[in-house]
């Protein structure tokens, strides 16, 4: 027997369904790590929007049941397998695993590829903060034709973790940058991270106010909800200006007129879906941004692994989004 007694504490889910399917458990087997794999103990799990989506059991890459939620962690190297050389036992590190699920446990094991080096300025709780949203940021900021020098970028939904991620790329690459929040908190946060200019769109007026101050329009646009704002964004894009959709909660109606007429592009980010190549080149972009301390997440809510329901329904029905929540396990 291992020294772990080959049981752990997480969180278990034996069928889809709503946040109460997520049970804390106090015998999961512990995680065997196969030789290109890193064990992990976890010492806190960010909490993303696609956690709750695999939990109701619609999403495309669904795990077989029972399993452990969580796809965004940080902590410290327990073990490695035989193949990996790029880390070793002690060191701190935070993970985004894109096939797999695991992280609201003590432990879990990784593919290499999907772990990255913790810089010492992060605390664990800000490093389970990274993954998605800043992955996710960096894919839609930096596609594969570079974007103008003088970029201007409007970020429809920025004050939530992608939205925070966002601003702070944007900013750190010298593009000028107008977010959007559904509230006085959110928009003083969206201030805070660094936007030039902030607005609220619950505001019935806010898209003539946009348009008031950032006349020709947005080079870029981030969108966050395209099932409610995708019209909206074609009206504020720049000819040959580009959209790219991050989230969406349902059908889309627009005046596709408009996109001929624009000759807009519209694309959309799944973080998940990357290839390992496209993920080691925006990590590329992350390790710049870590040397210099750009990359600073925003922590507005941080649960214990009993409160985990809580978490998911306080995900799904805040007012307005702000900044990231997080599990703390270890």
């Amino acid at each position: 027997t291992s020294i772990h007694s080959l049981m752990m504490r997480g969180i278990k889910v034996e069928q889809f369904g709503d946040n109460s399917s997520m049970r804390i458990c106090d015998d999961l087997p512990f995680p065997v790590i196969k030789n290109d794999e890193i064990l992990i103990k976890i010492i806190a799990a960010g909490i993303n929007p696609v956690d709750t989506y695999i939990r109701e059991g619609w999403f495309d890459n669904l795990p077989l049941l029972p399993y452990i939620p969580g796809k965004d962690g940080a902590g410290i190297v327990e073990k490695v397998g035989d193949e990996v050389n790029l880390f070793k036992v002690g060191d701190r590190v935070f993970c985004v695993l894109k096939n797999t699920n695991g992280t609201y446990a003590e432990y879990v094991s990784v593919n290499y590829r999907e772990v990255f080096i913790l810089p010492e300025y992060l605390s664990f709780q800000q490093g389970a903060a990274i993954g998605i949203p800043y992955f996710t940021a960096t894919r839609a900021l930096f596609p594969k034709d570079p974007l103008p020098q003088d970029c201007s970028v409007f970020i429809h939904g920025a004050s939530g973790g992608v939205g925070v991620a966002c601003v702070q790329l944007a900013k750190a690459f010298g593009y000028y940058v107008t977010g959007t929040a559904g509230t006085l908190e959110g928009m003083k946060l969206v201030k805070d991270v660094g936007a030039d200019a902030v607005f609220n769109h619950r505001n019935k007026k806010y898209v003539e106010k946009v348009k008031e101050a950032c006349g020709l329009g947005f080079d870029l646009i981030l969108e966050m909800k395209a099932s409610a704002n995708l019209s909206t964004d074609l009206n504020l894009l720049k000819h040959s200006g580009r959209i790219m959709i991050i989230g969406s909660s349902g059908d889309v109606m627009i005046d596709s007129s408009l996109i001929i007429a624009k000759e807009a592009q519209i694309a959309g980010v799944a973080c998940l879906s990357a290839s390992d190549a496209e993920m080691a080149s925006a990590y590329q972009t992350i390790e710049k941004c870590f040397k210099e301390r750009i990359i600073k997440p925003y922590i507005n809510a941080d649960y214990s692994l009993k409160d985990v329901q809580k978490a998911h329904l306080d995900l799904t029905h805040s007012h307005g989004s702000m900044g990231k929540l997080i599990l703390s396990i270890g």
